[in-house]
């Protein structure tokens, strides 16, 4: 597959990039280099190889959610920049 100028536009537009001439001439090299290494691998054999969807064996890698009492003022407040009766000072913005 040949990369041309109106496919890096419009991924450029779809990206919301705006690439210079030598950005583009780039792009168009790197895609073409992805595209040839993908046709690389579709040339395997895989016959046999169980399909996955993540290369990592792991499942749920996240902490579980801890509840914690969220109303600690004194700690809230110390790295105010301000504070007034225990609460955070803000400065007025508008009349």
């Amino acid at each position: 597959m040949t990369i041309t100028d109106e496919t890096i536009d419009y991924v450029g537009i779809l990206a919301k990039l705006e690439l210079s001439p030598e950005e583009k001439e780039q792009a168009k090299k790197d895609m073409s280099d992805m595209l040839d290494y993908v046709s690389k691998l579709n040339e395997l054999n895989t016959d046999g190889v169980e399909a996955m969807s993540h290369t990592f064996p792991y499942n749920n890698v996240f902490r579980e959610d801890v509840v914690v009492n969220g109303d600690d003022r004194e700690n809230m407040l110390m790295n105010a920049p301000e504070q007034k009766d225990g609460c955070y000072k803000v400065p007025k913005t508008f009349d």
